[in-house]
């Protein structure tokens, strides 16, 4: 059982380190127009109307260490900011939706959980890194990106960035 579990770290690492490798290699990058995500084919309840939002959308994974980390922020940001228009949009990359499931369940959130269960829209988007975040302005343009997640730093950064958008 010992050598099973270094086997899968071994390989979430490989994992992080191969998703990590894409950083630069395309993808959305700032200014351009965020696909629809009411089209994307994603599993779960998707807001209706996000035109004029401001909209941030992160893409996780259960097995994601920086994740557990980010989670509980980004439902600090959804109490803070949510009644002056952010939506977040939290995509799972997850396959089994078991895993999924189980993540929620230890890290609940009141925001929007999707899961891209055929990898699709990460594929399009072209995620280099979990977690990966893209903050939206209202017409949907990708204003600010954020690769991995860094604690204190990253949560600033946020704050900067939401209160940008969203005006003083």
């Amino acid at each position: 059982m010992p050598t099973l579990r270094l086997d899968l770290l071994a390989l979430m690492a490989s994992l992080c380190a191969l998703l990590g490798s894409n950083a630069g290699a395309g993808g959305l990058k700032t200014g351009d127009t965020f696909p629809d995500l009411q089209a994307a084919g994603l599993e779960g309840h998707c807001p209706a109307d996000l035109k004029g939002k401001t909209v941030l959308v992160d893409f996780w994974a259960s097995w994601c260490g920086p994740c557990k980390q980010s989670f509980p922020v980004m439902e600090e940001l959804h109490k803070q900011y949510g009644p002056r228009g952010l939506v977040i949009i939290a995509i799972s990359v997850d396959q089994n939706k078991r895993d999924m499931a189980d993540f929620l369940k230890k890290n609940p959130v009141s925001f929007a959980v999707l899961r891209d269960a055929a990898q699709k829209l990460v594929a399009r988007v072209d995620v280099a890194a979990m977690p990966s975040s893209f903050l939206l302005d209202g017409q949907g343009k990708v204003r600010f990106i954020h690769t991995g997640f860094h604690g204190a730093e990253t949560r600033k950064e946020y704050e900067r960035q939401i209160e940008s958008l969203l005006g003083k």
